[in-house]
């Protein structure tokens, strides 16, 4: 077996239960730090537990922001090679994990993303022109959909705590299939606010639903590789309705008197319901309640998830009560997590506007630069650089476990187009026009964030399934709730391309990330020595 890496990203093991003046008593005492409100590991103590020299005196500058060793990272590749010792029950639960629930959220968040973001493809193929939006109302649209997504998400991560996620989240799937395919009958604009609305209401559920079912059945390893590929499949969705709103208008444009955005809405709609109703068999709900209806798995596999999460100090699901939601809120991960998930979402988030960055371009003689079709499939290219990387950074991630030196990777890369898009705006007229397309295709080399956030939490949290379903679902209603008014005021399509002070601001994001990645890091760090 491989020695112990000498440098790990996760939580101590330290039993802090006899501490005089803590508030909480009983069996729930060993899993809790009172000195810290934070949760600490109850299993058996690991060479960084009371016998290290670390404990009980303040970390070095250099200990603080330590790199692995060459020794640590061959440690660290034989530690995931040990996957191949597991038994063979082990690794025939996970093999039908990535097969079903996987694939499952893989496809559902295609289909999220797809009828999220095909408002977009549908403006600029004849959906602006046809229904008279000369304003900001592709503004509005998203923010409509923010403002009900948000005040959705919170309730709906509780919901999923009392009924089984195999009927709320593939139900909620249906109904925004259904909302869907109604925007094809739409004929003006207060129509697509209202219906916008409910979308939000329905969508809301599914991706920090199945983030928050992948962290009960993944082991620390596994998480961010599942939830990168998870992740990615945003951008393959964006692609996808790129290319689909490029074959609709060459196949059914006019076909039985609907446009070619309207047939968009209605094959989407299709789409989505027929995969909700599949969610009722292939999601499991959870280790220690699982779905009757998921006839891939037996009671043996299930029996063998509960293992894995007793083996690396995780608990099963539990109701979120009052009790549960203001200890979460009395922790600094409730709030360091959330902030750092909303700026890096924030950040890079000019590359939604691609498509109308190519719209703006003429000609000399005034004639458009691209045609729809162009404008609707040069950014697949863009998505296909996001899932690339966002599998490479969650890759890295889980293999050198660390998630703080990622995302300030990812800060750094993303600073450079944004710096060059506040200078292009600023003098389009000296600045090649090759910089900016250059740095819209960059920004998707930094959209691999929100895997390693949720991972991180996931390590920083392993005792506490209540606290990680709520910060999961407020850090998203925070993103939407920031999303609802601050796309329309930085990003105004009305402005497009030449946004007045949109880049400048995502370099202040991105300084904020790197912040907040080394402030996040240092707190979890001295818990080492505590």
């Amino acid at each position: 077996m491989a020695s112990q890496p000498r440098y790990h990203s996760f939580p101590l093991t330290i039993d802090n239960s006899s501490d005089e003046g803590s508030d909480i008593s009983g069996d729930e005492a060993s899993q809790y730090d009172d000195r810290s409100s934070d949760l600490v590991s109850p299993v058996d103590p690991s060479p960084y537990t009371e016998q290290s020299p670390l404990l009980g005196r303040s970390p070095s500058i250099r200990e603080l922001f330590m790199f692995p060793s060459i020794e640590s990272i061959t440690d660290r590749i034989a530690f995931l090679q040990r996957h191949e010792k597991r038994s063979p029950l082990e690794q025939d639960l996970v093999r039908r994990l990535d097969m079903v629930l996987l694939t499952f959220g893989c496809i559902s968040q295609v289909i999220k993303y797809l009828d999220q973001t095909n408002i977009s493809s549908a403006y600029v193929s004849g959906m602006k022109e046809d229904l008279g939006l000369y304003g900001d109302e592709l503004n509005y649209f998203t923010t409509y959909f923010s403002i009900s997504y948000c005040l959705m998400l919170i309730p709906s991560q509780i919901v999923i705590t009392y009924v089984r996620p195999s009927y709320w989240l593939p139900g909620l799937e249906i109904g925004w299939g259904v909302i869907t395919g109604l925007i094809a009958a739409t004929q003006n604009a207060h129509q697509v606010y209202v219906l916008r609305v409910f979308l939000g209401l329905f969508e809301s559920s599914a991706w920090p639903g199945m983030m928050t079912l992948f962290m009960y059945w993944y082991t620390p390893t596994e998480l961010a590789k599942r939830m990168g590929f998870y992740h990615s499949c945003q951008a393959l969705g964006q692609m996808m309705s790129g290319a689909l709103q490029v074959a609709i208008l060459e196949t059914l444009d006019g076909k039985f008197g609907l446009k070619g955005w309207r047939w968009l809405f209605v094959i989407n709609g299709i789409i989505t319901v027929m995969v909700g109703v599949v969610g009722f068999f292939m999601i499991p709900d959870y280790p220690g309640n699982p779905n009757p209806r998921a006839y891939w798995l037996s009671e043996d596999h299930t029996a063998m998830a509960a293992e894995r999460l007793d083996r690396h100090g995780r608990q099963d699901a539990k109701k979120i009560s009052w009790a549960s939601a203001k200890r979460t809120f009395s922790m600094w991960t409730a709030y360091l997590i959330p902030a750092l998930y909303i700026f890096t979402a924030l950040a890079p988030y000019g590359y939604n506007y691609f498509n109308l960055f190519l719209k703006s371009l003429t000609n000399p003689d005034g004639t458009p630069r691209w045609s729809r079709e162009q404008v609707n499939s040069i950014p697949i290219a863009g998505g296909a650089i996001n899932i690339l990387f966002v599998w490479i950074w969650a890759i890295l991630s889980d293999l050198f476990q660390t998630r703080w030196t990622l995302l300030i990777a990812q800060a750094v890369i993303g600073l450079v187009p944004c710096i060059i898009m506040s200078v292009w705006t600023a003098q389009p007229e000296t600045t090649p026009l090759a910089s900016a397309y250059i740095s819209y295709f960059m920004l998707y080399l930094s959209l691999g964030t929100a895997p390693l956030v949720m991972s991180w939490l996931s390590d920083l949290l392993p005792h506490d399934p209540e606290a990680r379903t709520l910060i999961v679902g407020y850090s998203i209603a925070g993103l939407y709730a920031i999303l609802s008014w601050s796309q329309v005021l930085i990003w105004p399509a009305s402005q497009a391309p030449f946004y007045k002070f949109a880049w400048e601001l995502s370099i202040v994001f991105w300084v904020i990330v790197i912040i907040l990645s080394c402030r996040l890091h240092i707190i979890d760090r001295r818990r080492w020595f505590r």
